[in-house]
């Protein structure tokens, strides 16, 4: 009997008298036997009908006699081929001898992309033809039998890395698209750091893998939702934008620790970023505070963190809400470069320009700019024009700009109106350099935060279609956003108010008084995690008291309570102090592989529209098989009258 089944029979009787025996030996077998499993290599070739990848042959295996399975890249002239796999590339040897003719014209009357099966000797490359570029480079397969396994036809595209394709085209065929080597890849990626998300929450922090349910009921507040409907008239479903209300309660349930690979919809268009269905890393935890949160999300990257990209650090910096819009003109500052916002207003004081007495005389009035190192020389005059015009455009706010000259004067219809001292003032307090750019903008100190914060990241993506590099792609730099406000003043309503993320955070213990007076003003309990300018999580510590819960719904935000009766009744319940995080899966793994969008490392993702392009979904459904649940479609006047006809 070996060791490892000796195991085995132990910990079964073992689990038997579990009841009798201290639980922890059940845990150290259990362990034991996990740790004797993971020395293992990973064998993908049990099981199949191969006896190696197409990427895992090398000089050690001359002489070897090996069946590959996989798909033709490419033939040439009769002679040879390069079969691939998930794995990699091998080169195949077609015999030419009288006595393989049969192998030879299989292989050779086989289309590119056809699956075979071929069986042969693994054999050194002749000298001066090894590929030191590929990993099987040393070696080839002289083939003696081989077999198509599936023929194919002409394809809209090569499945070739180098060559272009355009996104839609990508979608339509995705089957092809995820042959490529790069989808290979990334969906690989993908896999790997879930399986070890799953180990380091489940095997090291005791979390219970729970899955919620995906047909729910509206949620005030957030996103719009999609709707599905019921065969009861008038009574719909709808899909969560996230596991919120389920995760708050497991916790009241008393599962202590929950968390889930959770499927999230949101009726949005989408984004680079953005798609209607997502994926979550969705967490929840009692008896937890802000720092604990944190600590366990540093803890789960870095077990998770693929080994090619580096180590990261921890713990990750934090800045205030306040302190980020300020400095970078957004709560997702991309930190790997400089280029902050500088308040320099005290230089304009007394500057007699009247938009910018305008604008330093009113309560919230401000003057702030931002340095673009080197922008004279690599920046037209055009360039600057453009990014005015875009914060004329996206902001209604106007932005000046000033070059320092080599001679250390500035060049600016502004100038004239500055005298020496203040034009050394400006230049100090901006640390600006010869050929450096200055772009200045006034008024109110949110708007002008926010255009300034467009215009650096504007900035940036012009220096970097000329050649310079200010974001390296290589660098990962994390960042803890917090202490949001709790509530956000409404667009279309100014004087009423809306969640700042959503109704069930807390309020910052300093502020819990202000809830009741001035509720405007209160800081949250809510922290973002934000990766090289992206947001990839977002948590808070929620709301556990059940009067604070129905306060903030019914007379901060004039919600329906009702929507929410289940959850208030649960708080009622004896509530544990909860909090959690989500973080966006998708956005991660975008980063983490260096992929232009999150439709890059989804395997069947949606449009920019939200439509399925190889499926042609949402697609139209007939009015006798919407007749269970009571709707009539009711269609605009000029598609009635062609579905008339």
């Amino acid at each position: 009997m070996s060791f490892r089944h000796g195991l085995r029979l132990l910990y079964s009787q073992l689990s038997v008298f579990s009841r009798e025996l201290n639980r922890p030996w059940c845990r150290y077998i259990s362990s034991s036997l996990a740790l004797s499993s993971e020395k293992r290599a990973t064998d993908f070739n049990s099981l199949v009908a191969r006896t190696n990848t197409c990427g895992e042959l090398r000089s050690a295996h001359v002489g070897q006699e090996v069946t590959l399975c996989g798909w033709i890249q490419y033939q040439r002239q009769g002679l040879f081929l390069v079969l691939r796999d998930f794995q990699g590339l091998t080169q195949i040897i077609i015999p030419q001898d009288e006595a393989h003719s049969h192998v030879k014209k299989v292989l050779y009357d086989a289309p590119v992309e056809s699956v075979v099966r071929v069986t042969g000797t693994v054999t050194s490359r002749p000298p001066g033809q090894k590929n030191p570029r590929m990993p099987t480079g040393d070696i080839e397969v002289k083939v003696k039998t081989a077999e198509v396994l599936n023929s194919c036809k002409k394809l809209p595209f090569e499945i070739k890395d180098f060559i272009k394709k355009s996104e839609a085209l990508r979608m339509q065929y995705r089957y092809l698209d995820l042959r490529s080597f790069q989808m290979q890849h990334n969906l690989r990626l993908r896999s790997q750091m879930v399986m070890k998300m799953r180990e380091y929450l489940c095997n090291l922090h005791g979390f219970v893998d729970v899955e919620t349910p995906t047909l729910f009921k509206r949620t005030p507040g957030g996103a719009k939702e999609f709707v599905v409907p019921s065969r009861e008239p008038g009574k719909f479903y709808c899909l969560p934008q996230s596991p919120q209300q389920f995760k708050q309660l497991l916790m009241i349930g008393g599962l202590d620790r929950y968390f889930q690979v959770a499927r999230c919809y949101r009726d949005e268009g989408s984004k680079p970023d953005r798609q209607p269905e997502f994926t979550q890393i969705d967490i929840e935890m009692s008896f937890v505070d802000q720092a604990g949160i944190q600590r366990l999300i540093e803890g789960l990257l870095q077990y998770s963190w693929p080994n090619e990209r580096g180590p990261i650090t921890t713990p990750f910096p934090s800045m205030s809400y306040a302190e980020a819009l300020a400095e970078y003109g957004t709560d997702k500052p991309d930190t790997r470069f400089g280029m902050k916002i500088i308040d320099v207003s005290d230089v304009f004081r007394s500057v007699e320009i009247g938009f910018v007495q305008n604008a330093v005389n009113k309560p919230q009035g401000t003057v702030k700019a931002i340095c673009i190192p080197q922008g004279a020389r690599h920046l037209q005059n055009k360039d600057f024009e453009a990014l005015k015009e875009s914060a004329k455009s996206q902001f209604n706010q106007e932005v000046l700009h000033l070059i320092l000259k080599p001679d250390e004067s500035l060049k600016s219809p502004l100038s004239k109106f500055l005298s020496e001292e203040q034009q050394s003032e400006l230049i100090q307090a901006l640390k600006v350099q010869a050929d450096d750019v200055v772009l200045l903008a006034a008024g109110e100190h949110e708007k002008v935060c926010l255009v300034l914060g467009n215009m650096r990241l504007e900035s940036a993506n012009l220096l970097e279609l000329r050649g310079l590099v200010l974001r390296d792609p290589t660098a990962f730099h994390f960042l803890w956003v917090v202490d949001f406000p709790l509530f956000l003043h409404k667009e279309e309503n100014p004087a009423e108010l809306e969640s700042a993320h959503h109704p069930f955070t807390a309020p910052h213990p300093s502020d819990t008084s202000l809830l009741y007076s001035e509720p405007a003003k209160i800081r949250s309990q809510h922290y973002d995690l934000v990766l090289n300018g992206s947001e990839i999580g977002g948590g808070s510590i929620r709301i556990h008291n059940a009067e604070q819960q129905r306060f903030v719904l019914e007379t901060v935000l004039k919600e329906d309570p009702e929507l929410l009766s289940h959850l208030l009744e649960a708080l009622k319940c004896g509530a544990p102090p909860h909090g959690g995080i989500a973080l966006g899966l998708d956005r991660l793994i975008c980063l983490v592989a260096g992929a232009p969008s999150i439709r890059d490392v989804i395997a069947f993702p949606k449009s920019f529209k939200g439509r399925d392009l190889m499926s042609n979904a949402p697609d139209y459904i007939t009015p006798e098989e919407l007749e269970p649940y009571h709707i009539q479609v009711a269609w605009p006047a000029a598609e009635a009258e062609a579905n008339k006809n």
